[in-house]
């Protein structure tokens, strides 16, 4: 009763201050100033209990039961009904938490295409309502996403991206805003997906807002971040150095929410060769995965030895990115046989061992 008024500053109910009564005060027994009182106390009390409870049969049996004077004809005799069965338990639905609505919840939610506002709310006695704002982004079952990692994708390193940003200080690559400004032009979608603890969404949001460059933003899309603290995020990145896991299992996922077999990631963007494990275990092909190193240097994976740079792929991005938002094209239906992949030069072969 002290904690909870110190704690919440509300005393406890009444019918629970009556239950700790009960189960944790000492019950008051009788006591006498004199021994022999105190002695013939319990045997009188048994001798009374035995007159004013009768003998009982096992349940399930009509009998008579008399009192304890059987040569008293005015004894009363006492019917004892025959016990009922018990009834069946009654059905009651059974619930189990879970995360993922139904087709049916989701179609109840009216979502509109696009980015729609949710609010996640909790209501307890003691520390009142509790809110938490989120988004659902409702798009086509043919719609091409663009993967991007956040940390030493978007901006230069891992660790300084942390920090310098909430100092003011700019560490982002140069170009990737406008190169992400053009893709998203040509009708691609945005996922970024980070090894992140889910309590820096509101900060890593932040961040991708914040972000522009010669008047261009960062695309909006839904941030997928690890449902972890902060502490486990990084326990698995910096000491077991498996952030792939996460992002393999968060990715299949989401792929599973399209057509089946379908390939709804188009691209991806990383800085480390986990990322690239994890986007070739999704079915991303070598020639549409990026790297970018702390230097800005960027390198598709077939061509490890060629490196450019954002601003540098900007240039070929309707190559690389055929507009989608003009109709069906056959770049995209065959990428293999594209104007890029195909009609280009085959790289030429060279001997490494004779420039050894």
């Amino acid at each position: 009763m002290v904690l909870s008024l110190q704690a919440f500053q509300r005393s406890l109910p009444k019918s629970t201050v009556d239950k700790l009564e009960k189960e944790k005060m000492p019950r008051k027994g009788g006591r006498w100033w004199f021994s022999w009182r105190r002695r013939d106390f319990p045997a009188e009390e048994r001798s009374a209990q035995r007159e004013k409870t009768p003998a009982r049969e096992p349940s399930g049996e009509k009998t008579d039961v008399l009192s304890s004077e059987d040569d008293a004809p005015d004894s009363p005799v006492i019917l004892e009904a025959p016990s009922l069965p018990p009834l069946p338990p009654a059905y009651t639905p059974t619930y189990k938490k879970s995360l993922r609505l139904s087709s049916d919840q989701i179609r109840q939610l009216n979502l509109q295409e696009g980015a729609n506002d949710v609010v996640f709310s909790v209501t307890t006695q003691y520390q009142g309502t509790c809110r938490c704002r989120a988004n659902i982004y409702l798009w086509k079952w043919d719609d091409k996403v663009v993967i991007s990692d956040i940390d030493g994708t978007i901006t230069k390193s891992d660790a300084l991206g942390h920090i310098l940003p909430q100092l003011g200080k700019d560490w982002t690559h140069q170009g990737i805003t406008s190169l992400y400004h053009k893709i998203h032009l040509n009708g691609y979608k945005f996922l970024y997906c980070s090894a992140r603890a889910i309590g820096m969404a509101d900060l890593t949001k932040g961040y991708l807002q914040w972000v522009s460059e010669r008047g261009c933003a960062l695309p909006k899309g839904p941030i997928l971040l690890s449902p972890s603290s902060l502490f486990s995020a990084l326990h698995r990145e910096v000491i077991e150095k498996k952030p792939e896991v996460f992002k393999i299992a968060c990715l299949s996922d989401v792929q599973q929410l399209f057509l089946p077999h379908g390939k709804p990631f188009y691209a991806a963007f990383g800085n480390r060769p986990n990322d690239v494990t994890a986007y070739r275990q999704v079915g991303l092909p070598e020639s549409r995965i990026f790297t970018v190193n702390p230097r800005g240097e960027l390198i598709q994976e077939p061509m490890k030895n060629h490196k450019s740079t954002y601003e540098r792929l900007s240039e070929v991005v309707e190559l690389l990115f055929p507009p989608v938002a003009r109709g069906p094209s056959t770049d995209l239906a065959n990428p293999d046989y594209s104007s890029f992949c195909y009609w280009r030069e085959p790289l030429a072969a060279v001997d490494l061992d004779a420039l050894a």
